[in-house]
């Protein structure tokens, strides 16, 4: 039996002008977000702030994270006119400060870099001012896709760690939890983007291997921390293990700040692009 979803994990539903809004642009442009497909707990918040997360890359994703809510299929067909219509809705929305993440496409030679790329250069286009935060998988770590990202140059370069060296292979079967250091540790060493990553708890996981997953973050030069709570999306993905009161996530504030962490948003919503622009 799954257990209770505590009050302070649950949202009130939004319906405004500004969330309408952002729909109706997303949905004229054929965009896809993050939001919607994981169901993140904070869309409406975000859509009233007149922001979305985009996902690109179609909807379909080549790995099979037992966390994720977004489907493991065949993937369609990269659109190449997506980067254009990702800049003319940044434009529409008037974004001072675009979040960008993808599925994973390992059936990509460069695992999409070049697609991510080129929705930095169309932003550039029509809303130079715009700042830019991508939010990508692992790349299996090739130094080539690295380098398109870099020559790019995005303001925020965000990979996730997602969780626990210990439990990386039950939460990510197709990842690699040294490989996502040293992705985070490669952009840190050859290029002044400001780095970022985050984690989930609540998979069973504890305070001591928190900590060490901190500090191997911390070795790899990441800037920015995110720590928030796993929710189970459905009865096919990993259960919750425990669902960390407020008073546990201020004490992982406090473990961040000992271990030298300056910039975080830690608490039990927090997705690793929810208030990016603030952290920035």
């Amino acid at each position: 039996m799954r257990e209770r979803l505590p009050e302070y994990l649950k949202r009130p539903i939004i319906d405004t002008d500004k969330t309408r809004t952002v729909r109706k642009i997303l949905k004229t442009k054929c965009l896809n977000t993050v939001c919607e497909n994981a169901r993140c707990p904070n869309k409406n918040e975000c859509y009233s702030k007149n922001t979305a997360t985009f996902l690109i890359m179609g909807n379909n994703c080549t790995r099979n994270c037992r966390y994720c809510n977004i489907s493991c299929a065949k993937p369609e067909p990269l659109d190449l006119e997506e980067p254009k219509h990702i800049a003319e809705a940044v434009k529409a929305l008037n974004l001072k400060y675009a979040v960008i993440t993808s599925v994973t496409r390992d059936d990509l030679p460069d695992g999409g870099a070049s697609h991510f790329a080129n929705c930095i250069y169309e932003i550039r286009k029509v809303s130079p001012e715009t700042k830019i935060e991508i939010l990508t998988p692992d790349f299996k770590g090739y130094k080539n896709s690295l380098e398109i990202i870099i020559k790019a140059h995005p303001e925020v370069f965000n990979h996730n760690i997602e969780t626990v060296k210990d439990l990386f292979k039950t939460a990510r079967p197709q990842g690699n939890y040294d490989t996502s250091l040293k992705v985070l540790e490669y952009i840190k060493n050859n290029s002044n983007i400001v780095t970022k990553s985050g984690l989930m708890v609540g998979l069973g996981e504890t305070l001591e291997q928190i900590e060490s997953t901190l500090k191997d973050l911390q070795n790899a030069g990441c800037d920015i921390l995110t720590i928030g709570q796993y929710i189970q999306p459905s009865k096919l993905h990993l259960s919750v293990a425990k669902y960390y009161t407020p008073e546990e996530f201020e004490a992982l504030q406090i473990l961040a700040e000992r271990l030298g962490f300056q910039h975080y948003q830690i608490g039990p919503l927090v997705r690793s692009s929810y208030r990016a622009s603030e952290l920035f």
